[in-house]
């Protein structure tokens, strides 16, 4: 029962805060007027600019922002417990992640749809702006090249979701017409869109595919090739091509995902004895880093992410039709993400427990099962041993509920392997408004066009990829940068909310904003200086843009105590409020 209580805790717990934080923050912190015009509809061109109904970019944002961290994060930081795992999740995804997400969109849909790295100018300075945009190149530069590889790895994992995967695409763009053009009702058509997925998902349970290698190019390199081919083509799309329709099938299969992990939870407390075996706090496991910064670097997307103020001010901001639904968009989608994580800790931390086989065929239950796969974070930091300890944590509590484990195992591989797929395109999308707003600045037209701009952002992918070989993992070199990297831009989104509502003379500045900027700021900053330790016996290249990235965290920082007390003129002649 102590499972069943805690997930009601949690839940209840994200309702109240909906109710009454965020309203509070959309009443009185923001003041979110629906007679303001947004960008969607001032600028309305219908390929990037759309004003769209809010359930609609709800799913477009959701899984944007998702993807697979809100499951990579807290099934690995359940190694130090799931004490701190649970209550970072819940205190990080309603003080600090949803603010962040809320405030980024905010500012964005305020200043023209322009991304969080135009505020920083706005609302620090030009010169600070240049350093933004580099950190945020970085970031999305790695999860482009990454993806690919992360999606490519999940397929070989889980074969029977390469079908769903790729077919949903054409089964979207048929939806997107049906709803668009033909003004079909969309709940209709979108749930007979995911009864076709899920239907698919059968077929690829009896007849999984597995990539050969082509031309002496790995499986991986294969996938890497061709996921990059579809980023580039999905990015370019106007969105009511592709991105909408895919994304509100995938709300729903959210939806759908989240009420099963549910009732598998329920069902394998009364008939499975299910029960808690990972241990409540672990602060020294093997061969893992201190819980403190790490924990809080490790889980980004279910409590607070840098890649989520990138959504906001990159796609969502250009998509929402009325500022009210900022609320329901940007502060709810981040508590949903925040149930997702817990859902992940539930099935890593109990589900596990239901039975877990071993990579020498031993089947393992309890406590023993948790001990072998979590062993030492050698053990359990790879991807796979992530994406594993979840999709058979969750398949384990799915199948007490009656469903064949093996068709369990199939829609977990499918979730994981298409929320990883939205964040791959839509960073792609995002990485070439960068380009294009960069462009822009420098006054150089050619950028400015969305095929080349996006043709720079794939090659530039492309290059770090294969860097390495024709397997495609050459980005993995820098992948220890990432959390860093990402909980810095965080952070300094933080920061740069805080600001905007100094300039808006608001009340409740410090609480809403300054304390979590504060902490997200001091615990990225000591992660980089603790992983420049780590990386003394790595290569130059990673002590290299380690050190650049401490730096910028304590450039942006000082620039932005200097903005905040007054000492220099601020760049936001211009800004909106």
């Amino acid at each position: 029962m102590e499972i069943i209580i805690m997930v009601s805790t949690v839940f209840i717990g994200y309702m109240i805060m909906y109710r009454f934080y965020g309203r509070f923050l959309a009443r009185r912190v923001f003041s979110l007027d629906a007679q303001r015009k947004t960008p969607a509809v001032e600028f309305n061109d219908g390929v990037d600019y759309v004003p769209t109904a809010r359930e609609i970019i709800f799913g477009h944002h959701f899984t944007s922002i998702a993807g697979t961290g809100p499951i990579v994060g807290p099934a690995i930081a359940i190694i130090w417990g799931w004490v701190p795992a649970l209550l970072w999740v819940f205190l990080g995804s309603a003080i600090m992640g949803a603010v962040h997400d809320f405030g980024s969109l905010v500012i964005s849909l305020r200043n023209q749809g322009k991304s969080i790295s135009e505020a920083t100018a706005l609302y620090i300075n030009a010169r600070t702006r240049v350093f933004f945009f580099i950190l945020v190149f970085l970031a999305l530069w790695i999860v482009i090249a990454i993806f690919g590889l992360v999606i490519a790895v999940i397929f070989d994992m889980y074969p029977s979701a390469v079908w769903p995967v790729w077919l949903q695409i054409p089964v979207a763009i048929f939806l997107g017409r049906m709803i668009y053009h033909r003004g079909k009702n969309i709940t209709l058509w979108t749930l007979a869109a995911l009864g076709l997925l899920y239907a698919l998902v059968v077929f690829g349970y009896y007849f999984p595919f597995t990539m050969p290698a082509v031309a002496g190019i790995p499986p991986t390199g294969v996938w890497t090739i061709l996921l990059l081919i579809y980023a580039y083509i999905a990015s370019v799309l106007p969105v009511t091509t592709l991105l909408q329709p895919r994304d509100f099938i995938n709300a729903y299969q959210l939806i759908t995902a989240m009420a099963l992990l549910v009732l598998g939870v329920l069902a394998s407390v009364i008939w499975g004895g299910l029960e808690v075996v990972a241990p409540a706090v672990q602060t020294a496991p093997a061969e893992a880093p201190p819980m403190w910064p790490f924990l809080f670097i490790t889980i980004a997307c279910g409590a607070i992410s840098g890649f989520h103020c990138l959504v906001c001010s990159g796609t969502t901001a250009k998509q929402l039709r009325s500022e009210p639904d900022a609320l329901f968009v940007g502060y709810g989608s981040m508590l949903v993400e925040g149930g997702l994580a817990t859902l992940v800790i539930i099935a890593v931390a109990a589900g596990i427990g239901l039975g877990y086989t071993t990579a020498d065929g031993q089947h393992l239950t309890g406590a023993a099962a948790w001990n072998s796969h979590y062993a030492s974070w050698v053990a359990a930091k790879g991807l796979g041993s992530k994406v594993g300890a979840f999709v058979d944590g969750a398949a384990n509590m799915m199948a007490m509920t009656g469903l064949p484990r093996g068709i369990a195992v199939a829609l977990m591989g499918l979730f994981v392997a298409s929320f990883a797929g939205t964040t791959l395109d839509t960073a792609t999308r995002i990485q070439r408004y960068v380009v294009s707003e960069l462009a822009t600045d420098l006054k150089f037209p050619a950028l400015q066009n969305r095929y080349a701009a996006t043709a720079v952002v794939v090659g530039s992918a492309m290059l770090l990829a294969f860097a390495s070989g024709a397997d495609g993992k050459g980005a993995l070199a820098m992948w220890p940068l990432f959390g860093a990297v990402n909980q810095t831009l965080g952070a300094l989104a933080l920061v740069i909310v805080t600001l905007y509502m100094k300039r808006t003379k608001k009340g409740w500045l410090w609480l809403t904003g300054g304390l979590p900027a504060l902490f997200m700021s001091v615990m990225t900053l000591w992660a980089g200086i603790d992983n420049q330790i780590s990386f003394a016996s790595s290569s130059l290249l990673l002590q290299s843009v380690n050190i650049f990235i401490i730096f910028v965290v304590a450039w942006i920082i000082i620039e932005s105590l200097l903005a905040f007390f007054g000492l220099v003129k601020h760049g936001g002649q211009t800004a909106e409020y």
